[in-house]
């Protein structure tokens, strides 16, 4: 029954955000075409609940800038000015919207990683997966990108094995504090996080 009711209240919030959002969905478009061209949107395969892909949405924050040699810039290189502004503010994250209403994501769950980290997560770290990844979560409210990869899934973790409707509801609106402010956007030298490489073992 709770779980139903986490899918209505998707259904419900991310539907009228679409509505109310779609003007201002309409000039991002717009901005992105004329700015830096197609496509407007990015697309890539992300795992969803128990690992299975999905096609994530996103407003396009980068170019496909390549260096002499023809390959990709790094992340930060290829960040457009707009991107950066889109970034900020999470505007770039608002097509995931239909991403909840299509039933791939939830608006609260851990964030949605790389396919190839999938491999490289240890037993506890695939629990992440037993829910449905969401736009936003309890690791985006306590320290989003700023934290490590250990904290993040720690707290992906908590969310997990914590998880309700009442507690979404506070992270949604904690969400909103957290936009506002503009906190935690980027890891210290990065455009978003490092690469997850896997677990290393523990000194003795």
């Amino acid at each position: 029954m709770t779980i139903l009711l986490k899918r209505l209240l998707d259904v419900l919030l991310a539907g009228i955000a679409l509505m109310a959002a779609c003007p201002l969905l309409s000039v991002i478009a717009v901005l992105i075409f004329v700015c830096d061209g197609g496509p407007v949107l990015f697309r890539q395969i992300r795992p969803g609940y128990k690992g299975a892909g999905f096609t994530l949405l996103k407003f396009r924050t980068m170019s496909d800038a390549r260096d002499g040699q023809g390959a990709q810039l790094p992340d930060w290189a290829r960040l457009t000015p707009l991107g950066k502004l889109l970034r900020r503010l999470s505007l770039d994250e608002l097509p995931q919207l239909w991403n909840v209403l299509r039933g791939d994501m939830s608006l609260v769950g851990p964030r949605p990683l790389l396919m190839q980290y999938l491999s490289r997560y240890n037993a506890e770290q695939s629990r992440r997966h037993e829910v449905k990844p969401g736009i936003t979560g309890w690791a985006q409210i306590h320290g989003r990108n700023a934290v490590s990869w250990p904290e993040r899934f720690a707290l992906d973790l908590w969310y997990v094995e914590n998880w309700s409707i009442p507690l979404d509801v506070w992270i949604l609106i904690c969400t909103f504090g957290q936009i506002a402010q503009q906190n935690d956007i980027s890891h210290s030298g990065h455009a978003t996080m490092p690469e997850f490489l896997g677990n290393q073992p523990r000194k003795s």
